[in-house]
């Protein structure tokens, strides 16, 4: 029998193609990339990233007691991942946005709606329905920047002749994730339970969907009137 790992992988595989190929993925793979297209980027991964250490408490507070090494693993998720979205304003501000805005959730810096959908489906599913849920989300945030992160921040970077300063969240990410990933594949193989295995195929398929949403409505016409 395959470890539930791979199978996370295979059952959500379709629904990872879908999201890359949203256009702007092919956009900045060609260099087809303006600094307004980087930073509504940067603002939709604010307004996820800033609910990463809430959802993770949350998760921690509605497993029961036989899932302590879940809760174990969850408390070292929230060392790692705890204040990331001030790393993300950072950015944002280097590029000369606006990351008060953003901060704030007003005017040019607001949540778009698949992230809306997709926090607020995440925090359901912990709430009301089975919190390993969660993990679903962390699968399609981890592997994708792992995937593809690093290249795209090269690419962008050397395209808009970006200082470091301005990409501190992709480039760390794609660092961080590889150990991360590990982690994760380690944490997937120790879960036996069928209705746990499904709840995360199914929250990893909607997140694939919502995230592909996501990158479907960035501003893409900015990138290509870019100079």
């Amino acid at each position: 029998m395959s470890r539930f790992f791979d199978q996370l992988k295979q059952q959500t595989q379709p629904a990872q193609t879908q999201m890359l190929m949203a256009p702007v993925i092919a956009n900045v793979q060609q260099g087809n990339i303006s600094k307004e297209l980087y930073i509504a980027f940067l603002t939709q991964a604010y307004h996820h990233v800033k609910h990463t250490v809430p959802l993770l408490m949350a998760c921690g507070g509605r497993l029961t007691q036989e899932y302590e090494w879940v809760r174990k693993a969850l408390a070292e998720y929230i060392e790692e991942e705890y204040g990331h979205q001030e790393w993300i304003l950072n950015d944002i501000k280097a590029c000369g946005g606006d990351a008060e805005s953003v901060r704030h959730n007003i005017d040019e810096g607001k949540v778009g709606q698949a992230i809306e959908l997709m926090t607020s489906y995440l925090y359901h599913q912990i709430d009301r329905h089975n919190p390993m849920a969660l993990f679903g989300m962390v699968w399609v945030l981890e592997g994708t920047s792992v995937g593809i992160g690093g290249q795209i921040a090269a690419k962008i970077q050397s395209t808009l002749q970006l200082p470091e300063s301005a990409m501190s969240y992709l480039v760390s990410h794609s660092v961080l994730d590889q150990d991360h990933l590990k982690f994760f594949e380690e944490l997937m193989n120790q879960v036996t339970q069928p209705e746990d295995q499904q709840a995360i195929i199914d929250s990893a398929n909607m997140v694939f969907s919502l995230y592909g949403q996501m990158l479907r409505d960035l501003p893409t016409h900015s990138a290509l009137n870019a100079a």
